[in-house]
């Protein structure tokens, strides 16, 4: 599932198609996605401006002049690009939207776990979001994560992929955080020390800026917004690297489960 240095890769790479561009009309194809709206109506007629294209968490969200919004996940697999109208539509082709520059906008999600919601009232958006996601991981005060988790019984791996207490972080980034950090994925958060947290903010966003700079992970369907393919999967240390030398000091990555979700750590340096 695209993570937050993907789907940020995403929203710079639309910025220059569709800032100031206007869209005509969206469409739904007959198949549903994960949540749409509107959930019934195949055409939205809409003839607004874009204003403002932005991230939050792993959500998109587009803004129009008229005060209404878009409000995008690309679920597992979810594409989105920009091309010609006349280019041929792709199979799993689900929303797409006419701009005005003879242009489509389009939405390929093979599994179609993404989503596609428009709101009249663009603001609720965002204020749904706000009410159930944490703040973002690379602007964390100092402190933040001690106050939130620092009595928490729960494993570190856990928290981090828990949207409420941090928004955007997934299974690969989580993965990389935790070795870098060197800090096992069961470590109960109430046994860190304040500078264990501090090294944990720290690294969580220089991991993720570092993902940004390489457009993200290309581990199976991801491409960004100009149909480009991410290269931080080529610098990963952990994550899919089982049985695999530990960068560090040789030992063979393991794996485990934590909250349902495999994880790939070092024995000797995440103890």
């Amino acid at each position: 599932m695209p993570e937050l240095p993907e789907v940020e890769t995403v929203v710079r790479d639309l910025r220059p198609h569709l800032l100031g561009r206007r869209l005509l009309a969206m469409h739904w194809g007959p198949r549903p996605l994960r949540r749409s709206k509107p959930a019934t109506a195949r055409t939205e007629r809409v003839d607004s401006r874009v204003n403002a294209i932005q991230r939050r968490g792993k959500w998109i969200l587009v803004f129009c002049d008229q005060g209404q919004a878009l409000r995008i996940h690309l679920g597992m697999t979810g594409q989105l690009m920009v091309v010609p109208a006349t280019e041929p539509r792709p199979d799993h082709l689900h929303w797409w939207a006419d701009l005005d520059n003879n242009c489509q906008w389009r939405l390929r999600d093979v599994r179609r776990f993404g989503s596609v919601e428009w709101f009249v009232r663009g603001q609720e958006a965002l204020t749904e979001l706000e009410q159930k996601l944490g703040p973002e991981p690379l602007a964390l005060p100092v402190g933040y994560l001690p106050k939130v988790a620092g009595q928490s019984s729960r494993s570190l791996k856990a928290i981090l992929l828990d949207q409420t207490i941090v928004a955007g972080v997934g299974n690969i980034y989580a993965d990389e955080v935790l070795f870098q950090a060197g800090l096992h994925p069961l470590r109960p958060a109430a046994t860190l020390s304040i500078e264990d947290w501090e090294r944990l903010r720290r690294v969580l966003r220089d991991v993720l800026q570092r993902a940004i700079r390489a457009r993200g992970s290309t581990i199976r369907d991801y491409i960004g917004g100009s149909g480009l393919q991410g290269q931080f999967q080529n610098q990963l240390q952990v994550y899919g690297r089982w049985e695999k030398p530990c960068p560090q000091c040789q030992t063979p990555i393991a794996r485990l489960r934590v909250v349902g979700r495999t994880s790939y750590y070092c024995p000797q340096c995440q103890k």
